[in-house]
């Protein structure tokens, strides 16, 4: 018997927004406490400032890993 896919099923594509809302919302939060780790770090070191730019560089850069991330262990990479 073949096995069938989430989107074979039927209408499950609401189903499928969900789950994908739920990865980006949880990679948005992990990133802000990541990039917020980085800032008081940076910021502990020679009274440095951290500026808005470089905050919205790391959070990116911190999501992007995110992505790629749950792409290879959602993908079947791992």
């Amino acid at each position: 018997m073949k096995t069938l896919t989430l989107l074979e099923v039927g209408d499950l594509g609401g189903l499928v927004l969900i789950i994908i809302l739920i990865i980006l919302f949880v990679a948005s939060i992990f990133s802000l406490i990541v990039t917020f780790i980085v800032k008081s770090i940076y910021e502990s070191k020679d009274n440095r400032k951290f500026s808005g730019k470089q905050f919205a560089q790391t959070m990116l850069i911190c999501l992007l890993l995110c992505g790629l991330i749950s792409g290879l262990i959602c993908g079947g990479g791992i």
